[in-house]
């Protein structure tokens, strides 16, 4: 492609109504817009800076994982998502991904265009409530990382780690190299310690105070199945 100072990437599926998103934000944004699929190369393109959104609706975990790679691989990309549910969905989707910018449903064409111009540049695109959520969560991570945790071990510690991520007893047996009589003794005394009494309590209690991410559906699928 040729060379452009400013361009957007929508990745999402191409049909004739992204194609009319794509013509809405060439026209109020006044740079290059290209719409493409999440398998998609960007290998070719040349610009100055290069803002890539990402649909949320439509773009599965993995390949909005691959996307951040790519984004880390040069200073002049940036990473936005939009068509997000609401700020849970945010919330959820910054666990794992660093984005610069979050866009809902429910955002008006008009507010979308004026996100993309402060993205182009250079600033940060959420709302203030998100940002105070986001302070919150990294500051409980920081927190933790200097303090014991409810009197956890480090063993239960990484024991909560690897359940919170969606690991079954076995497969924490096998990472850890002990026995899954242990890993079941070591879950009695974590429920115990933290006060839940379930592994589903306890994967909560792990994402909102060890800053753990949230499964995704296929770890789950994935934890069911080796059971």
């Amino acid at each position: 492609m040729s060379q452009t100072n400013e361009m957007v990437l929508l990745v999402t599926d191409s049909n004739p109504q992204s194609q009319l998103f794509v013509d809405y934000i060439h026209r109020q944004v006044a740079c290059s817009v290209t719409c493409i699929s999440p398998e998609a190369s960007i290998d070719d393109i040349e610009c100055d800076k290069l803002l890539i959104l990402m649909d949320a609706g439509y773009v599965s975990e993995d390949a909005m994982q691959q996307w951040h790679y790519r984004s880390t691989e040069s200073d002049n990309i940036t990473l936005a998502a939009f068509n997000l549910r609401d700020e849970d969905h945010a919330t959820e989707v910054l666990a794992s991904l660093h984005l610069q910018g979050i866009f809902y449903r429910s955002d008006s064409l008009e507010l979308i265009c004026k996100g993309i111009i402060t993205l182009l540049q250079g600033d940060i695109w959420m709302s203030r409530s998100l940002m105070r959520r986001l302070i919150d969560f990294y500051r409980r991570q920081q927190l933790n990382t200097y303090r014991p945790i409810c009197g956890l071990t480090q063993r239960e510690i990484e024991i909560i780690g690897l359940l919170g991520s969606g690991s079954s007893n076995t497969e924490i047996a096998d990472k850890l190299f002990v026995s899954e009589h242990t890993v079941k003794s070591h879950l009695y005394n974590i429920f115990r310690k933290i006060n839940v009494h379930n592994r589903i309590q306890a994967m909560n209690w792990a994402k909102q105070n060890l800053g753990l991410p949230i499964p995704t559906a296929k770890d789950a699928k994935h934890r069911s199945a080796s059971r």
